[in-house]
């Protein structure tokens, strides 16, 4: 089989997949990167316990749930794309799902620091292989005009996934153990591995930029059986095409565009690059505040892991929820006046979510700072469906895999691997400013074992030790919310050339594809 755009060569016109089905494939994916984020963030809630058990510093925490991470994810995102832009995405994605939830699994089993850091490793190396290949079926299942809500729905698995990491991992681990909650979350992937294995099939890729695959209107087909018919009736669709395009585009051994091709479409322009800048400052500071978000709560008011687990799981699963999908739908809808907004929106949201970011985390009633917090992540996670709609709409059928890949290398290299330890650090300097201003002796987590008083000491010594952790784990997070106004800015510089820089590579594409298509037999 090769790849070419569709074809018409008769007047009738029938959708290849119903409406029903496309919601169901993208329901399926945001239950996949739900089961993502669960195992990616739930470090962050049970940290705490975690870190008094293995007597941590917070730079250490930061390390679990950075770096040891980022490293081989980013590093093998790359490759897996390049495969994803010739193989099935659908076979790749079921592997993935089943390799991360099994080392998720594993991490219940560590008994010490490095375990526990190398099965973290185990777990970046399983959901290397889920956003890349996804963000490439979700562009073929949807037209451009539609990505930005589509690919915003399936970001909403970030937020459903810090939510229920968030109140499962803390409620398991205050009545059970921390163990117990990295096994008992992990495994229910292996279920959502095989459901999508089961029910998503590969779209033709490209598909959706045709001009015969508008949804409203439906594909030509032609009398001819072939892979597309197949294709179709398979997928469940109950008025998928009975016949096929000829030659219909689908996975095949042709060589994608190279990575420098694709990393100059992502980063060559003014636009590009600080949509680009603007995803991975945002993510920096949010991968950094959010590990310790809940050890803030526990350690400033005295709460338990079960409390604030619940508190953050809704907070966040609310208010960053309807701020993914905000971003999506009235950037899709104000792009139609100018492409300029998938910029402004991003730009708007991030620069007025950080002085109430700041309030909030500067209150002395944690149910005052509870409230208060609803409504910052409404305006942060506005950003996450236009960036990834300008990535799409901008790249060639065969470039969207890599494309992905090529900003998650570096947007997770730089936030999701440095942004919880450099947060980390802050919090160990201002720890340690607060012990030595409060009279403490000596290094602080050498006096503090773990951020508390250590066994068979007074509890005075337990009370400063306490306070002086509490105090640094507030400047520090407030110190690191500052970065969002930045990400803000970079949004900010991307508005000025965006629709030009759109445009030149929306022209890239097509003639790209058309070049492509041009070539084969």
């Amino acid at each position: 089989m090769t790849d070419t755009p569709l074809r018409a060569s008769a007047p009738a016109r029938t959708p290849m997949f119903s409406p029903g089905y496309k919601t169901t494939v993208l329901g399926l994916l945001v239950v996949a990167y739900t089961f993502n984020f669960i195992d990616r963030t739930i470090i962050s809630t049970i940290g705490q316990a975690i870190k008094e058990d293995l007597k941590l510093t917070d730079a250490q925490l930061g390390w679990l749930g950075g770096l040891s991470f980022a490293l081989l994810y980013t590093a093998l995102g790359i490759p897996i794309a390049r495969l994803a832009e010739r193989k099935s995405r659908v076979n790749i994605i079921s592997i993935a799902i089943v390799v991360w939830s099994a080392f998720t699994a594993l991490c219940g089993l560590a008994n010490s620091y490095v375990m526990l850091l190398l099965c973290r490793v185990g777990v970046g190396v399983g959901e290397a292989g889920l956003s890349p290949p996804a963000h490439s079926l979700i562009s073929d299942y949807f037209e451009p005009k539609k990505r930005a809500s589509a690919l915003s729905i399936y970001s909403l698995g970030i937020p459903l996934g810090a939510m229920f990491g968030a109140i499962a991992g803390g409620w398991i681990a205050e009545n059970v153990s921390w163990q117990a909650a990295f096994m008992l979350v992990g495994l229910p992937g292996i279920a959502v591995a095989i459901a999508i294995k089961l029910i998503v099939k590969e779209p033709p890729r490209g598909w959706s930029d045709s001009e015969l695959a508008a949804a409203e209107t439906g594909v030509a087909v032609e009398e001819t059986p072939g892979a597309l018919g197949r294709e179709a009736s398979e997928a469940g669709a109950p008025d998928a095409a009975p016949a096929a395009v000829a030659a219909a585009p689908g996975p095949t051994m042709e060589k994608p565009p190279g990575l420098l091709v694709v990393a100059k479409r992502l980063f060559g322009s003014w636009g590009m690059f600080h949509m680009a800048a603007g995803i991975t400052v945002a993510s920096f500071a949010g991968y950094g505040t959010g590990q310790y978000a809940p050890p803030y709560f526990i350690r400033e008011f005295g709460l338990g892991l079960a409390t604030v687990g619940l508190a953050i799981g809704l907070i966040g699963g609310i208010s960053n929820g309807i701020g993914t999908l905000l971003g999506g739908f009235l950037t899709d809808w104000a792009s139609k006046r100018s492409p300029r907004w998938y910029a402004l929106v991003p730009a708007i949201g991030l620069i007025a979510a950080t002085p109430i970011y700041i309030y909030a985390y500067t209150r002395d009633s944690y149910q005052l700072a509870w409230a208060i917090l609803l409504i910052p992540g409404i305006l942060h996670y506005t950003y996450l469906g236009p960036t990834f709609g300008v990535v799409q709409n901008a790249m060639d059928v065969r470039m969207r895999a890599t494309a992905v890949a090529v900003l998650f290398f570096v947007l997770n290299l730089i936030a999701l691997g440095f942004g919880p330890p450099f947060t980390g650090w802050c919090i160990d300097l201002f720890a340690q400013q607060a012990w030595t201003n409060a009279g403490g002796v000596g290094d602080f987590n050498a006096a503090c074992p773990g951020g508390i008083g250590p066994e068979g000491g007074s509890a005075a010594l337990d009370a400063a030790c306490k306070t002086a952790m509490a105090d640094g784990t507030r400047s520090g997070i407030v110190s690191n919310l500052l970065i969002y106004a930045w990400a803000g800015v970079h949004y900010l510089l991307a508005a000025i050339t965006l629709p030009r820089d759109m445009a030149r590579a929306r022209a890239a594409a097509d003639a790209g594809d058309a070049a492509a298509a041009a070539a084969r037999p």
